[in-house]
């Protein structure tokens, strides 16, 4: 018989013994505020539907980059689904009426989207370093099935590091009848471990797990990586700027003097040393000048535009929510427990609300082909009865395909 067993008498942590004695001063609803998180929770849904639509099935070939924003959306899209969830929750005076099982459901998607964008949002920083730092190695080992891998290891990361916290959400019952969906550390107890000392081990443990795991090491190293990056692409300016002098002054000193100190053979009566040299000095003079005014971009510049911003839209979306699960764990203050804490890990549900548009904003292109492949729906819609009168007669136009070549 194993001493590893739910607690049948249901003890609960010191936290949420105080969780369970706080009493609400209103049961009255804000509807504005209802109303106002119904409408972001289906905005979510179909932005980050519309993105996998036309990331998922209308390109014409799928790059790497593709499957990185292909990824960061299917996790986005599942954490927007559950934001009615938590609608449902503010409309009953938040109070959780619905089963353990969307509880446990919506806690892991939302930890979930959490680990899963901090993941590929590290991938993507690196993936840009290597194309900085070893473009030769970048072009011949980066592939789609080689991203398809990575992000399959991404979302195993995300779901072994959501298994405690599913293992242990559960819906508690308040005092004043009201209920929560929160964590229960006191789950799963043995009978000789102290009920203190197991909950504060948890709680801390996983405090401190999703902010290093989640935050602050992605953080780093997608900050250290963009360095490295700006520090490369300075270096390699500053080189070819050095290049560029030199052959100018190569060309201004000592070109025309040394080209016509070459001995010439040649039987073309119309062949003049003078020409040679004026068009040799006018070929390199073009020629440098062109390897300076257009060197070619090592990265794109809206992928690394529209990177920057969802760092940094990441970065301030979750940053409140991760100081204050810290504080929680730290001081047991109700205001944090009650107030703070939820409203930051509301914050932080726009996180996936916002992204499909800056992926829109920082890529006008990408938005062309979404009005595009819009517009191509609704004329199948309305064309002769379309869909409408008779199914199947939709034929999507291959002319308005995406090529997403980021």
């Amino acid at each position: 018989m194993s001493n590893m067993t739910p607690n049948s008498n249901v003890s609960y942590c010191p936290l949420i013994e105080m969780m369970r004695n706080f009493s609400s001063k209103s049961n009255e609803v804000n509807w504005v505020v209802v109303s106002l998180h119904g409408l972001v929770s289906c905005l979510g849904i179909l932005e980050n539907a519309l993105i996998i639509w036309v990331l998922g099935f209308r390109l014409r070939q799928h790059t790497v980059i593709s499957i990185w924003v292909l990824n960061l959306s299917l996790s986005d899209f599942l954490a927007c689904l559950t934001l009615p969830l938590f609608t449902a929750y503010l409309s009953l005076s938040k109070s959780w009426e619905l089963s353990d099982f969307l509880c446990t459901a919506q806690s892991s998607i939302f930890y979930v989207n959490m680990f899963v964008s901090a993941f590929l949002l590290t991938v993507i920083s690196l993936d840009r370093l290597l194309l900085v730092v070893k473009p030769v190695w970048s072009k011949n080992h980066r592939s789609v099935a080689g991203a398809w891998k990575v992000c399959a290891l991404g979302w195993l990361w995300a779901v072994i590091n959501t298994a405690p916290y599913s293992v242990f959400r559960s819906v508690i019952e308040r005092h004043d009848g009201k209920k929560l969906c929160y964590h229960n550390f006191a789950l799963y107890l043995s009978v000789n471990e102290s009920l203190e000392t197991v909950c504060a081990v948890r709680e801390q443990a996983t405090a401190i797990s999703k902010m290093l795991f989640a935050f602050l090491f992605p953080l780093v190293i997608i900050t250290a990586s963009y360095i490295k990056i700006a520090l490369r692409l300075n270096d390699l300016v500053r080189r070819r700027k050095q290049n560029d002098k030199r052959m100018n002054d190569i060309l201004t000193r000592g070109g025309s003097s040394e080209v016509n100190n070459i001995p010439l053979k040649t039987t073309d009566n119309n062949f003049s040393p003078k020409s040679f040299t004026a068009d040799s000095s006018t070929k390199a003079k073009s020629n440098a000048t062109s390897s300076s005014t257009s060197a070619p971009s090592l990265l794109p510049k809206s992928f690394t535009k529209m990177t920057a911003l969802v760092i940094i839209a990441f970065t301030l979306f979750w940053a409140p929510y991760h100081i204050l699960c810290m504080m929680e764990v730290a001081f047991y203050q109700k205001e944090i427990a009650d107030t703070r804490l939820p409203l930051a890990a509301t914050f932080s549900f726009l996180n996936p609300v916002l992204n499909p548009v800056l992926y829109a904003f920082s890529c006008p292109q990408f938005c062309l082909k979404i009005r595009q492949n819009l517009t191509a729906v609704f004329e199948g819609l309305i064309e002769e009865g379309g869909l409408l009168m008779v199914p199947g007669s939709f034929k999507p136009q291959k002319s308005q395909d995406v090529d997403f070549k980021l």
